[in-house]
């Protein structure tokens, strides 16, 4: 993919349905009693990942578009598969389907792509084991061999803050013995917690001194409903980058997720001289959305130059974007204690790195982040890594850039946004 130099963002943006509210309204519709109505699902191949995994489980689901019907069958209901699950390289379906699966009266495989089959997966086979799970790995890694068993409830402190391995724990609670809770000491996206409420499942949240505390029971169940899916705040951030960083732009990002967990990053650009406008829906139990427009230009040097401690868990998506940034701030950006960048899809900290250097920015890599000052970039050949976000982050970086860039394995994007540059294209002069 090609990218050339930009004047500015102009126009109105509809993003596709948020990738995480979208793989667990699936989920939590296949075991729900009841038909589970989704619209604006998201239309990237991690969420097909999660549809055909339930299907492969014995759950039909039609799907019209962003438009998806889930015909649940209660806690009880699933099947074992005749095959492997083919969670592809979705690191959300692999470790949320094993909390659902490990409780289940039956044996069962799950995998993905080489990308998947590398990643950490020993940070939720600890808290099964626990529970009375039985994981065969490779050597904590996929493919998951999960020998089905009776669960019973734990207290579990997650070694890390991952929204992943608390929502795993959680929803391995819905089919264990007892009372099951997850025990948080930094806050972390709580889309699990606020989709159980709306399958009617009575899931207690109680803030303490130093931690959250989140429990459910394992008699809890679920009924159908009806899930309505905003725009996916994490790929919103590539345009509220480049439009910032172009002065002259307008756009208005139509229905986008406003979870306060998840809209870190609109306060952050706040911190950092970015004038981000929001005009907020009313909500119910459901996820809080709005529109978010931004105008060009970063109206000042801001003050926010270090991002570090709790704050990086709820902007962890969106780090790759905001080293961008970072070349276009004057006091330039530091990024630490982000040392769970290098397990994503690609190490995201040498990637980021990588990628800069070549396009003539001043960066420096740290074991847990990195440091980037305002930098002049050059169009350069930059690699995507088979990363999703690289290849979007350094889409935009090609906008602001002096010259072409090609990045290289472009169509990775097709993982999280389908038709990202289509739509970068339609809003780019």
């Amino acid at each position: 993919m090609k990218v050339c130099p930009a004047n500015r963002l102009t126009g109105e943006i509809m993003l596709p349905g948020d990738k995480s509210i979208s793989h667990r309204s699936v989920m939590m519709g296949s075991i729900a009693e009841g038909e589970t109505r989704i619209s604006n699902f998201a239309t990237s191949a991690d969420c097909a990942s999660t549809i055909e995994c339930f299907r492969g489980l014995g759950i039909a689901i039609e799907r019209n578009g962003r438009n998806v019907t889930v015909e649940g069958k209660g806690k009880h209901g699933l099947e074992k598969p005749n095959s492997p699950l083919d969670c592809g390289n979705s690191g959300t379906t692999m470790r949320l389907v094993a909390g659902i699966l490990a409780g289940q009266p039956f044996d069962s495989i799950l995998t993905g792509d080489e990308s998947l089959r590398s990643r950490p997966m020993k940070r939720i086979i600890d808290p099964l084991t626990a529970m009375g799970g039985q994981i065969e790995s490779q050597d904590g890694r996929a493919p998951l061999t999960i020998r089905g068993r009776k669960m019973t409830g734990i207290e579990y402190r997650p070694p890390v803050a991952s929204a992943q391995i608390k929502s795993c724990v959680l929803l391995a609670g819905l089919f264990a013995d007892g009372q099951t809770t997850v025990v948080e000491t930094t806050p972390t996206r709580d889309h699990t917690e606020i989709m159980l409420r709306q399958f009617g499942v009575d899931i207690d949240v109680r803030s303490q001194v130093d931690a959250m505390r989140i429990s459910i029971s394992g008699d809890a169940k679920l009924s159908g409903t009806t899930v309505n899916v905003p725009g996916d705040i994490s790929s919103a951030a590539f345009f509220m980058v480049a439009a910032t960083s172009l002065a002259g732009s307008r756009i208005k990002l139509v229905n986008i997720g406003l979870n306060p967990t998840r809209s870190a990053v609109i306060d952050l650009l706040r911190r950092l001289g970015v004038p981000v406008k929001v005009e907020q829906y009313a909500h119910g139990v459901g996820e809080p959305a709005g529109d978010v427009i931004i105008d060009g230009g970063i109206e000042g040097g801001g003050s926010a130059n270090v991002l570090s401690g709790p704050i990086i868990a709820n902007v962890i998506d969106e780090l790759p974007v905001l080293a961008v940034l970072g070349t276009q701030l004057e006091r330039g950006l530091e990024v630490r204690d982000a040392r769970e960048l290098r397990v994503k899809e690609s190490d995201r900290i040498a990637s980021v790195v990588t990628n800069l250097k070549k396009m003539g920015a001043d960066v420096e890599e740290f074991d847990d982040g990195f440091r980037v000052a305002r930098s002049r970039l050059s169009g350069a050949e930059v690699d995507s890594f088979g990363d999703h976000r690289i290849a979007m982050a350094f889409a935009v970086a090609g906008l602001l850039a002096d010259g072409e860039t090609t990045i290289s394995g472009a169509e990775c994007v097709d993982v999280s946004f389908p038709g990202f540059f289509d739509v970068l294209a339609e809003v780019t002069e």
